[in-house]
């Protein structure tokens, strides 16, 4: 049976970690590297970096800092925000980023979704989904760190990263993001019901049994969180041995 991942995911602002709640009022939570060799240690079994303003900005993702936290930790890195071609991508590798991960780029240009699976392969390619709730009883795709609505449908559009040869797809729920009362476990099921290839479950998470749930009900193969982690509420390892005990399989 395969492992569920536990993701902390670094939101990055003008190179600090910040978290903040439904996308808005962000909070310093730390230095980015500092951050990333605390879970390290603890045994994190990945690491998302966001740099959350580098789209709606048009500029680049911090390639320095990158570059630093990949050095201080030997956990699989997944590097995200201002990511718009392969060259970029191919910037992020080099800077020692294992994975890419792309939203704004992926919903303007959904070809670069096909070059970057050609060029790195499936398993170096995340597509991130900012998701919410709509008046239709579904859920609407958001861009530009979840500033702008698209037409696209969030579990359809799912499905086309999927074909178009994503490896993986980061789901972020606006509505639950920092709230802390669980990950939108309607919404992860459908998208995790929707593809053949695995999917982070992202916002809300206010204790361990969200994730449990979410891992289990919502069919998540990882989850992500940040506030619970980055201001020492919970600890990777308590984590991990909390699912173990309510059976849900994590690696040790």
């Amino acid at each position: 049976m395969l492992t569920k991942r536990i993701i902390p995911c670094l939101d990055v602002k003008e190179g600090r970690v910040v978290k903040g709640t439904k996308f808005l009022s962000l909070r310093d939570a730390g230095d980015p590297v500092e951050c990333a060799q605390v879970y390290n240690a603890q045994g994190a079994d990945e690491l998302v970096f966001l740099d959350i303003t580098a789209s709606h900005e048009e500029r680049k993702t911090m390639v320095d800092v990158v570059a630093r936290t990949a050095a201080s930790c030997f956990m699989p890195l997944t590097v995200g925000g201002g990511i718009r071609t392969v060259a970029d991508m191919r910037e992020m590798l080099l800077a020692g980023a294992d994975k890419v991960g792309i939203n704004t780029a992926a919903v303007k240009t959904p070809h670069v979704i096909d070059e970057a699976a050609e060029a790195f392969g499936c398993q170096c390619l995340v597509v991130a989904i900012d998701a919410k709730r709509n008046d239709r009883g579904s859920w609407t795709v958001y861009t530009h760190g979840g500033r702008n609505a698209t037409e696209l449908d969030a579990v359809e559009w799912a499905a086309e990263v999927c074909r178009r040869g994503a490896g993986e797809i980061l789901l972020t729920s606006m509505d639950s993001d920092g709230t802390k009362k669980g990950y939108d476990i309607d919404l992860t099921k459908a998208v995790s019901e929707a593809v053949t290839i695995p999917v982070i479950a992202s916002g809300g998470a206010g204790n361990i049994d969200h994730m449990v749930d979410v891992l289990r009900d919502g069919k998540a193969d990882a989850v992500l969180a940040a506030s619970i982690f980055h201001f020492g509420e919970y600890k990777v390892a308590d984590v991990k041995k909390y699912l173990g005990e309510h059976g849900v399989p994590v690696r040790l």
